[in-house]
């Protein structure tokens, strides 16, 4: 497996004067030559020009947050990272690499949740590249490696927990978004890993039921709700004719046998559980008669 090396070229600005000099005083010498009929003098002067003009291929622009991959007749030998002018060994192959922050938003996933539930799911991912040698060399192309790789983890996930929590279910995509984040973190990055990609942030971002299913789903969240809203009336009632029971008791207001008591509880309960506002009526006989 390659990994990054990196390298230290030299500033470009500092071999601008120097091949500028040597090409200016490697011309006097070819006209000197000429002038002296010297042969010899003469085409090693031409040599050494051309030589001198191969070096001016060797200058490159590095960007600020990318970097420069250097490999010499196939064979890998460090990357540079230092922005500005640079110079390297002309006969270098020189491939740019961006080490920029990128987001992947992926398309909207149609998948079964852990109840067989189908579910829509989509999220983004947000990576960079750490490792140039990595990213050129283990895969075929690292930004179309990122995206299957990340909706083959999202499909994962999606498949892994329900779209909510039931009977004691503790981590589901919809209540547990942090949860799922870092879950969702962690399978990215394990996938990506080797094409030298680190994943930054990864959330989901659309989460529903397929529409198939959405009506009855919904539903069903409509009846969970009334449940538990029924639940707490209840039990906020029963609060409620205890406390109106001890208060009438301690403050002897009326004495009420166990009948009376109970059917005190039960208009009560009547009042403060119903649906609608209790239509009052009079009583003008007795429970006992």
């Amino acid at each position: 497996m390659n990994h990054e090396i990196k390298r230290n070229i030299p500033s470009g600005y500092l071999m601008i004067p120097v091949l500028l000099f040597a090409q200016l005083g490697l011309a006097y010498v070819v006209i000197r030559a000429l002038q002296t009929e010297s042969i010899v003098t003469f085409l090693v002067a031409v040599f050494a020009s051309i030589v001198v003009l191969v070096c001016w291929a060797g200058f490159m622009m590095v960007h600020p947050n990318e970097a420069k991959v250097l490999q010499l007749f196939g064979k890998y030998v460090g990357t540079t990272h230092e922005p500005g002018l640079r110079w390297a060994n002309p006969f270098y192959a020189k491939v740019s690499v961006s080490t920029r922050v990128r987001n992947f938003e992926s398309s909207t996933l149609k998948v079964n949740d852990a109840n067989g539930s189908p579910i829509e799911i989509a999220a983004v991912v947000v990576w960079k590249v750490f490792d140039t040698a990595e990213a050129l060399f283990e895969v075929d192309d690292y930004a179309g490696f990122v995206q299957i790789q990340s909706e083959s983890a999202l499909r994962n996930l999606g498949t892994t927990y329900p779209y909510e929590p039931h009977d004691g279910e503790t981590v589901a995509l919809r209540s547990n978004q942090n949860e799922i984040a870092k879950a969702l973190v962690d399978e990215v990055q394990d996938r990506l890993s080797q094409a030298g990609v680190t994943v930054v942030e990864a959330r989901i971002t659309h989460l529903a039921y397929a529409p198939e299913i959405a009506n009855a789903m919904l539903r069903r969240q409509q009846a969970s709700a009334i449940i538990a809203a029924r639940q707490q009336i209840v039990r906020g009632a029963v609060g409620m004719v205890q406390l109106a029971l001890e208060e009438l008791d301690e403050n002897n207001v009326v004495s009420l046998d166990e009948e009376r008591k109970a059917a005190m509880v039960s208009n009560l309960l009547v009042v403060l559980c119903g649906d609608e506002s209790a239509q009052p009526v009079l009583n003008t006989g007795s429970l006992y008669t």
